[in-house]
């Protein structure tokens, strides 16, 4: 029976799965399947138990943590950096909260982090989050939030940095913020299979990067290859390979509980 192994349309993800695509990593008779989305639907299937493993947003998995756990590996950290909050003119944080901000998704870990960052009054307004930068260069919206590879390009689209989140939580807490996890869900047979093959898919990218690099950049909606480079090393890092103690801390105080790791 295949395993569904969800992940986003992001080069980053999509580095770390190389290797199934590839065949480079030894999947101890397992049948994985990659299945890629945008996170607002893998976030929305998790909420169904749709796949067996999936990425999806830290913010998303209290509403899902009866039926996944967490694996310690093969999730996105922001040391220092996260989503951005952007406009096409300067703004102190209190013009800021007066406005309408288009995020990308309320399950998303960027709206939670916001909500936090801004207090729960403010207005928002959900799109895809691949929509949210052109909804801003438009005028259509006055601030938008971004998420994954519009860290990188706003600056090139004529838009400014308001805040970024990243920064607000490490001043706030000392730790990573973290994005992205991995989880399975507890029915999975095997799961410590599943979880070792996992690890051993990001360690096989890590080894062979220039080519994991080439399959990532087909994942990165238009940017060049030194953009895709740099978003990876963003995410793809020590952390990613296992959280540790720190980072299953961070993931604690973002949720404000226990979270359950395989």
């Amino acid at each position: 029976m295949p395993i569904q192994v969800g992940h986003s349309a992001d080069p980053d993800d999509a580095f770390m799965v190389w290797a199934f695509a590839a065949g480079e990593v030894d999947t101890r008779g397992l049948q994985i399947e990659p299945i890629v989305s945008d996170i607002q639907s893998l976030n929305d299937w998790a909420l169904e138990g749709r796949l067996e493993v999936t990425a999806l947003s830290a913010g998303a998995y209290p509403a899902v943590a009866d039926r996944y756990a967490l694996l310690p590996h093969g999730a996105s950290f922001g040391e220092g950096y996260g989503p951005i909050v952007v406009a096409r003119r300067e703004l102190s944080l209190d013009e800021l909260r007066a406005l309408e901000i288009v995020t990308p998704g309320p399950l998303t870990t960027a709206s939670r982090v916001l909500r936090l960052a801004l207090g729960d009054a403010i207005r928002t307004r959900d799109l895809p989050f691949d929509e949210v930068l052109d909804e801003v260069v438009s005028g259509r919206a006055e601030a938008g939030l971004l998420i994954h590879e519009g860290q990188l390009t706003y600056a090139a689209a004529g838009l400014r940095k308001i805040l970024d989140l990243g920064e607000w939580w490490q001043s706030q807490h000392d730790l990573p913020l973290p994005l992205g996890l991995v989880a399975i869900r507890k029915d999975v047979e095997r799961a410590a299979d599943v979880s070792a093959v996992l690890r051993e898919a990001i360690d096989a990218g890590l080894a062979n990067r220039d080519a994991a690099m080439a399959y990532a950049l087909g994942f990165g909606r238009g940017i060049d290859s030194d953009t895709a480079d740099e978003f990876v090393a963003m995410y793809v890092n020590d952390l990613t390979l296992d959280m540790g103690d720190r980072g299953r801390r961070a993931i604690e105080v973002l949720l404000g509980r226990e979270a359950e790791f395989l």
